[in-house]
């Protein structure tokens, strides 16, 4: 009995060393097969610039979304890093040799992966053990490893669940709508091919915006002192509110009496403009002759100043006395007034002639109905000749060619002569002048 013990005993603990060691077998036998120790594989080798910290031992290696190996090792070289890929044996000889490799996410916050790229010429040889893969360098590739590398950070700063929130709004909002969102992609391409060639114009402006911006920066100080004085007047109106408001009723009250006024009136004043039309169809005609006018009374003041003797040591009036024809009686049907002088306008510069400045202008006397007599001082200047004078005064008889003639001065200076007191040789000319009317019987004046 003890004998048999003893067997059973022993043997019952070979059984559960055997079932121990089993189970570490079965154990050991699944670890290698998930880390595929059973399985054939090509070694190659990808260099990258950087992996990140999405990179990890067994990360996935994918050709278009098939997983063709997978990463057994990380490691740097001092310069970038190395990683180490075992590929599946049947799929390294479908891959080209000239295959570039992405680094991409498996999605916003997973790890990476190994994406290879195949080339749009690939070469006939194919990858085999040993082999070195480089990553893609191309301006899409780079690219795209900047987006992500800048999304990254500010996906790491957004809280997740607001991130869920935006994403599953942007769901909601583009599901269903992606024609229309390709359709508005396409016009604003479109837009902005348009919009490229006015680029250097675009800057150009920018330019100078800067220095219109600089102009404003220079003046804002006049523009808001403009607008603090602005602020001022604006107070000034508040605190005239009640007198604006009075101001404006009245206003308006004078505005009805006004219009009443015109609709009184209005045809009345129609009339009295259409009346003064003759009147200033005048004025307008003899317009350019005013300036001429108003500048030859402003140098006639100097003279006249000088005629009061201004600035001499004989003020008053100095009066040169000189006779003059008699226009005679009025003769009917002759002398009647009426404006008979149609020369328009005109003016005289009265400084360009002699002085003294004679009786007519030099286009004759001013229209005006009556016969008048020569001028006493031609425009020639001097007194008229015998021959020429014929005043309208001179008595019926009296010829024309004795008036102020020599034998006419030396009657006139023997009849003065005593009353002078001295002889008649020493008269002066300008007695016949004087007296010769008189002794003839005509009438003297003075002007």
């Amino acid at each position: 009995m003890s004998a048999r013990g003893t067997v059973t005993k022993v043997k019952r603990r070979l059984m559960g060393l055997a079932l121990l060691m089993s189970m570490v077998l079965f154990v050991v036998l699944c670890l290698a097969f998930y880390n595929k120790a059973f399985t054939s594989s090509s070694d190659v080798v990808l260099k990258a610039a950087s992996t990140g910290n999405q990179i990890l031992p067994d990360s996935d290696v994918k050709v278009r979304g098939m997983i063709v190996g997978r990463v057994v090792e990380v490691k740097s070289d001092g310069g970038g890093a190395e990683l180490h890929l075992a590929l599946q044996p049947e799929m390294a000889e479908k891959i080209p040799a000239n295959v570039s490799a992405q680094l991409l996410p498996r999605t916003l916050f997973g790890e990476r992966y190994v994406a290879l790229e195949l080339p749009d010429k690939p070469v006939s040889k194919t990858l085999a053990a040993g082999g070195v893969i480089e990553q893609d360098r191309t301006r899409a590739g780079l690219e795209l490893e900047t987006v992500l590398a800048d999304t990254m950070p500010v996906l790491q700063a957004v809280n997740p669940d607001d991130l869920a929130a935006t994403l599953n709004a942007l769901d909601q909002a583009l599901s269903g709508r992606g024609e229309q969102v390709g359709d508005t992609l396409v016009q604003l391409n479109t837009y902005l091919d348009g919009l490229n060639p006015a680029i250097p114009d675009l800057r150009d402006n920018l330019r100078e915006l800067v220095g219109v911006a600089q102009t404003y920066e220079q003046a804002a100080p006049d523009i808001i002192s403009a607008l603090d004085n602005f602020s001022t007047t604006a107070r000034t109106l508040v605190d005239q509110k009640q007198n604006l408001q009075k101001m404006t009723g009245q206003l308006t009250t004078s505005s009805g009496d006004l219009t009443t006024f015109l609709n009184n009136n209005g045809q009345n004043m129609i009339q009295l403009a259409d009346a003064q039309r003759p009147t200033l169809d005048v004025l307008a005609k003899y317009s350019p002759s005013y300036p001429c006018f108003l500048n030859e009374m402003a140098e006639y003041v100097p003279r006249i100043r000088k005629v009061f003797g201004e600035g001499t040591d004989e003020p008053g009036l100095h009066v040169t006395l000189e006779v003059a024809p008699h226009r005679g009686k009025y003769v009917p049907n002759r002398d009647e007034p009426q404006f008979a002088d149609k020369r328009g306008p005109r003016c005289y510069n009265f400084m360009e002639h002699l002085d003294p400045m004679p009786e007519y202008p030099p286009d004759g006397p001013f229209k005006d109905g009556s016969v008048a007599p020569p001028a006493s001082r031609p425009a020639t200047g001097g007194l008229n000749p015998a021959a020429s004078t014929n005043p309208q005064s001179a008595p019926a008889g009296t010829s024309a060619q004795w008036v102020n003639s020599p034998a006419e001065r030396d009657v006139v200076a023997t009849v003065l002569a005593p009353a002078l007191g001295r002889p008649s040789s020493e008269v002066p000319d300008w007695g016949g002048l004087l007296v010769g009317p008189v002794l003839r019987g005509a009438e003297v004046s003075y002007r």
